[in-house]
């Protein structure tokens, strides 16, 4: 049996806002864009080279608003996994990303917290080989 994880519903404020920050900060890629319903989409964004997106869900309802930023409590949400740390790192500070601590190397990669523009923790990494 082969299983993937396919997308993860990341809970957004507004769909073109979300987009803009994914695409053009993060360097990920739109790769689905449609309408579902009056005021609903089915929105995609996908790292580079990567096989599972990000599902963006404009937040609908009180429980909905709250998870913005919030997806995960104060931990780390998601790991994004680079080939090139340091060019992302230095990338994504250009583009305002705030890092929450200095970068690291652990026995397992070279790693910093960031947190989206949302509020959501994520790591940056490269793994060791």
């Amino acid at each position: 049996m082969r299983q993937h994880l396919s997308a993860i519903t990341f809970f957004v404020d507004d769909y073109d806002n979300a987009i803009e920050y994914f695409t053009t900060v993060l360097n990920f890629t739109l790769t689905e864009d449609k309408a579902t319903g009056e005021d609903s989409r089915f929105v995609l964004v996908t790292p580079p080279n990567s096989s599972a997106s990000l599902l963006l869900a404009q937040a609908k309802n009180d429980v909905e608003l709250a998870l913005i930023g919030n997806q995960a409590a104060d931990k780390v949400f998601l790991i994004l996994n680079t080939d090139d740390f340091w060019r992302d790192f230095n990338e994504m500070q250009s583009k305002g990303v705030v890092f929450l601590e200095t970068p690291r190397e652990e026995v397992y990669g070279t790693v910093a917290i960031f947190k989206d523009k949302f509020g959501n923790k994520w790591d940056l990494i490269q793994t060791s080989e």
